[in-house]
């Protein structure tokens, strides 16, 4: 794929951009940070990673393109935050101009249905019996190890829309 320019909400278009697979970032857009997540090469498993303490967009770009050449990163996976009956909302459309925004970085990036997320993180975070101040900081970057699984479970397992 020339450039990288791919956005999609498609895991099959994002999949044949990807013919080599590689590591993927997932992103989850928080209010307050991006939770960060990565998985292996071989898309097997998703592991959260630092969150980035949003900023202006030129700083959070920058440290989003830092993370993407130290680990090697070949695509990019983005949480989409739809309504529970799958229509877009305000959340949406700034999930999507924030991966227009991301363009420039040339990766092909995969908006992926985010809705419950957060929520089974938070599950995760409380079954490890995390304190509520210690889950406040890990849980976006928990809802973005969430997402970016379920998309690498789809991508790795064929189970593509």
């Amino acid at each position: 794929m020339a450039g990288g320019a791919l956005v999609t909400t498609s895991a099959a278009e994002f999949r044949a951009a990807l013919p080599e697979g590689g590591v993927l970032l997932g992103i989850d857009t928080g209010t307050r940070t991006l939770g960060t997540a990565l998985c292996d090469a071989g898309w097997r498993f998703a592991t959260a990673a630092k969150p980035i303490a949003k900023g202006k967009f030129a700083r959070d770009k920058a440290a989003i393109a830092a993370l993407i050449a130290e680990r090697d990163v070949k695509g990019l996976v983005i949480g989409l935050p739809l309504n529970m009956d799958g229509s877009e909302s305000p959340r949406s459309q700034s999930a999507r101009a924030f991966a227009r925004n991301l363009v420039p970085l040339a990766l092909p990036i995969l908006l992926w249905d985010e809705r419950w997320s957060t929520q089974a993180a938070e599950r995760a975070l409380i079954a490890q019996d995390l304190t509520r101040a210690k889950r406040a900081g890990r849980i976006d970057s928990a809802a973005a190890a969430t997402i970016l699984q379920a998309a690498i479970d789809a991508l790795a397992g064929g189970g593509l829309e």
